[in-house]
This record gives C-alpha cells, structure tokens and sequence, in this order.
C-alpha cells in the first residue's frame, strides 16, 4: 500500500508510457533497427538511447531521414516503423513490474491518473488495451495533441489541465532526459526510472526507482 505520507500535497499523478508504464525499451531498438535498414538509414543502438528516448517519432525521423522531410512524410514513415514494434511487442508485452499495486493505490488515495507520452495515438492503445490498464487513467496525452514535444513542458501541462489538478500538485514518472527536463519545467515533481538509463546517469538529488516496487522505499516526495 502506497503510504499517504510519501505523496504530501500530491493530487496527481501523470505517467509516461514508454519505459514506465511499460519497460519496452529494448523492443523499439529493435524495430528502429529493422525500419532503418529496410531504408538503407544508419542505425547505432548506443545514439538511439542517447539522443531519441522521450522524443517523438517527427523529430526522430527527421534527423534520420534529413529535415526537408515533411511532417506528412514523417507520419507515414513513423507509424510503418510503429507497426513494426507493436508486432514485434504484442506476445511480451506487459506492465512494468509494481505498476498495477502501485496504479491501484493511488485511486484507492482518490489521486487522479494521467499518461503523457509522446508515442502516437496507435501506440497509446495498443499499450493501454494490451495491459488492460485503460480504466486505471482520468485523462490520456499523445503526440496528437500536442505542439511542441518533449523537453517543452506543453505536454505535462496539457495532462494537469486535463485531470483538473494545478502543476505544483503533480507527480511525474519519467524515464527519458527529455521528459524530466519538460516536467521540471512544468514545475511538478518527478521520480525517474531507471530502465532507459542506469541510475548512476542520473542527477544525485533526483528520486530515481528501478521499478514500482521500490516506489515506497522513496522519502517524501
């Protein structure tokens, strides 16, 4: 049971999707790997861990495929490359391991519950429906919604708005540096997981968990 006093003045909670909801990481390699060498683009697995994770898929596409590429250009070319992944993905996968004692608490405490991830809305589904987490979420963000990705804090933000609770009273799950840095930006508090990175590549005054178990293992947050 998630301890009321490890989440003093906390109203609610927003969860990145990939990498928190669910430890995916290695299968997006793996299918960036394949659509790269399907259009004969270079792949290196230690630049894509470094410089992509919390971006969404334009960006990502367009500094692969050059920046002329337009935004339609980049869509197509980003859902082919998704395609490849959830099919890769749909047989393993599963929630990150405490999430649902951890999701299940939380509305016990009345908190309410957002995902902001910066997947596009094909992914969001297919993780939420595949882990059957859809009911535990007051409110869903995607790469759809928004206008400017992550590090800007715009989709956090969106996610607080939408489940009616002030920034300052919001919790952050983030794996990526992109996504700490939008919700540091947004003024909420944040815990990192360390599935995308380890924990020592992280900042020594951030609340860092291997996964949800140790979550009450945190002083307060």
């Amino acid at each position: 049971m998630v301890k009321p006093d490890l989440l003093f003045n906390i109203k609610g909670v927003i969860f990145d999707m990939d990498g928190v909801i669910v430890n995916n990481m290695p299968y997006h390699l793996q299918a960036w790997k394949e659509f790269c060498q399907k259009h004969n683009y270079h792949f290196d697995k230690e630049t894509f861990i470094a410089r992509y994770p919390g971006k969404e898929n334009f960006d990502i596409i367009r500094d692969i495929c050059g920046e002329n590429i337009t935004r339609e250009e980049a869509d197509i070319l980003g859902e082919e490359k998704e395609a490849i992944y959830r099919e890769i993905y749909s047989k393993e996968i599963k929630p990150a391991n405490g999430l649902i004692d951890v999701l299940t608490n939380f509305k016990e405490l009345g908190i309410k519950l957002a995902v902001a991830t910066s997947a596009p809305p094909s992914n969001l589904h297919f993780t939420l429906s595949k882990t059957n987490l859809t009911h535990f979420f007051d409110a869903t963000v995607d790469a759809s919604m928004i206008n400017h990705g992550k590090p800007s804090p715009e989709i956090f933000l969106k996610a607080a708005h939408l489940i009616n609770v002030p920034p300052s009273n919001c919790l952050v799950f983030e794996d990526a540096f992109a996504g700490i840095e939008a919700a540091t930006k947004a003024n909420m508090k944040v815990v990192a997981l360390a599935t995308t990175n380890s924990k020592d590549k992280f900042e020594n005054k951030l609340r860092v968990i291997n996964d949800f178990t140790e979550f009450n293992s945190l002083p307060s947050i």
